[in-house]
């Protein structure tokens, strides 16, 4: 989906705010002791902002320029380096953490995940670790997925919106079609596209870019990941040998 316009840039925060995946991400920084960030895909810089602290260095990297206009201007966006772009702008060897946080992992397709995930291990110090969640294919998420027209109040005005989601393709990527009325009678249609992969999968392209998996998690309090319909969620705690 694209966050070009500044009006789905704002809204963005509402639809996903602070919560549980957050402290997790920041619990990782702690735990292992990293000095040097990027969030990549960063968008609106939400949880961006809070990775920062003494001693630290934070990138947040993103494609839309729109979310990085709202992350600058941010409560604590000067102390965030905000790059437009994507895993390319990752300066060799200069991580210890590099996060995907938001579903972004699966917002990169075919053959430019096996390209980003090979940027994110050139990026990265030896023992530098990335995570990332994505969800389960066995879960099927995208069957609850639709939703009729509905209207809220939102910072930019009324918004009439509407979603409706394609099954899987032979890829796996799953289209989600979101209809956004505006006050003003603007109509912006946008598609927002998915691709789900399996554990095993992901285990294999990580591999391929030169990275272990040290665990995968089925919840942000880090309970082991099994398998099944039943973890709907797969966070993947990757480390550079």
């Amino acid at each position: 989906m694209s966050y070009d316009d500044p009006r789905l840039a704002v809204i963005y925060d509402i639809d996903n705010p602070d919560g549980p995946d957050h402290d997790f991400f920041r619990r990782m920084a702690n735990e292992h002791h990293a000095a040097d960030i990027v969030d990549l895909g960063c968008g609106t810089g939400i949880l961006t902002v809070t990775l920062t602290g003494p001693g630290r260095a934070v990138t947040g990297i993103d494609p839309a320029p729109a979310m990085l206009d709202q992350a600058r201007n941010r409560p604590g966006g000067d102390k965030v380096t905000w790059v437009q772009g994507t895993a390319e702008q990752i300066t060799p060897g200069s991580a210890d953490l590099v996060v995907m946080s938001g579903n972004v992992a699966m917002h990169i397709l075919h053959e430019q995940w096996q390209t980003t995930l090979e940027n994110i291990a050139k990026g990265l110090r030896p023992a530098g670790i990335l995570v990332f969640e994505s969800r389960n294919p066995e879960s099927r998420a995208w069957q609850n997925w639709n939703d009729e027209l509905g209207e809220r109040d939102t910072p930019v005005g009324r918004l009439r919106e509407s979603l409706a989601t394609d099954p899987p393709d032979e890829d796996g990527v799953v289209v989600m079609r979101c209809h956004n009325e505006f006050d003003d009678g603007t109509l912006l249609d946008v598609d927002q596209r998915l691709q789900f992969r399996s554990h095993a999968q992901i285990v294999q392209d990580l591999a391929a870019a030169g990275l272990v998996v040290d665990a995968t998690f089925s919840d942000w309090s880090q309970q082991p990941f099994g398998g099944g319909p039943g973890q709907p969620l797969m966070v993947f705690l990757a480390k550079r040998p």
